[in-house]
């Protein structure tokens, strides 16, 4: 059934599966499709028109539970879980910044997988997609909807706690020092940051991999420590994400 899944199938009434990711919070529907999916926090709502799969809990007869379909054209951390990154560090229970919010799709998709003992504060800056962002926040309590540019963590200090996980897709040419700044205002030491890299945002001239790399130095001069790095190839051309560590160094410094 289309929308709601009918019951419990995606296409074709057939039983869907859904198996546990290997990403705490992600699962997969296994069906004659296999799809990325999230546990729905809303359940009977959809976010972006996407289709919904109910499954028998089997704690309770007839009790069942509602996932969402993650679709890796329209989400770069889809992508990347699909491409097989090693980490996300979003799981259940944390608190994430994400910033370059839009209009929510990916923030629901994290909402979700966070939970309702987690937090997603999400920074956009643009008013008109904030408007759909606040619309999702609305539903999804977890979310902390931030209308403010990601340049200036200062002007929503008062809004955001410490995090666990700063979630970057901000696409502008200083989004190193983006990410870098809303880390020393909010990262807790050793916490991590993933961040989506558009090559042709940063230099349209330059070859991708000479872009990716050249971001990864200068995260790496603001004590952000890239662990890994992934292309979102067929998902997205010309896209990274880095993962990694925030690490101040050790040794007493003045703070800037």
């Amino acid at each position: 059934g289309r929308g709601g899944g009918g019951r419990g199938g995606m296409r074709g009434g057939k039983a869907v599966v859904i198996e546990p990711h290997r990403h705490e919070g992600v699962f997969i529907a296994r069906g004659r499709e296999d799809a990325l999916v999230t546990r729905n926090l809303v359940p009977g709502e959809s976010v972006y028109g996407e289709k919904r799969i109910s499954v028998e809990s089997g704690a309770e007869p007839g009790e069942k539970i509602e996932y969402r379909v993650w679709n890796p054209f329209r989400s770069k951390l889809a992508a990347a879980i699909l491409g097989g990154v090693e980490k996300i560090h979003i799981k259940p229970g944390v608190k994430v910044l994400y910033l370059g919010a839009a209009s929510g799709t990916t923030v629901s998709h994290v909402a979700d997988i966070v939970g309702p003992e987690g937090l997603v504060y999400a920074v956009e800056f643009s008013h008109r997609s904030g408007r759909d962002l606040m619309n999702v926040a609305k539903k999804r309590t977890n979310i902390i909807p931030i209308i403010e540019d990601a340049r200036h963590p200062h002007k929503y200090r008062m809004l955001v706690a410490m995090v666990d996980v700063v979630f970057a897709d901000v696409a502008q040419p200083d989004q190193a020092r983006i990410v870098a700044i809303n880390a020393q205002h909010f990262l807790k030491i050793q916490g991590h940051f993933v961040m989506s890299i558009k090559a042709n945002c940063i230099d349209s001239t330059a070859e991708p991999t000479k872009v990716f790399a050249e971001e990864v130095k200068k995260l790496q001069a603001d004590k952000l420590k890239p662990q890994e790095q992934i292309t979102l190839e067929p998902y997205e051309r010309d896209h990274a994400v880095v993962v990694g560590v925030y690490r101040p160094v050790k040794k007493s410094q003045s703070s800037s």
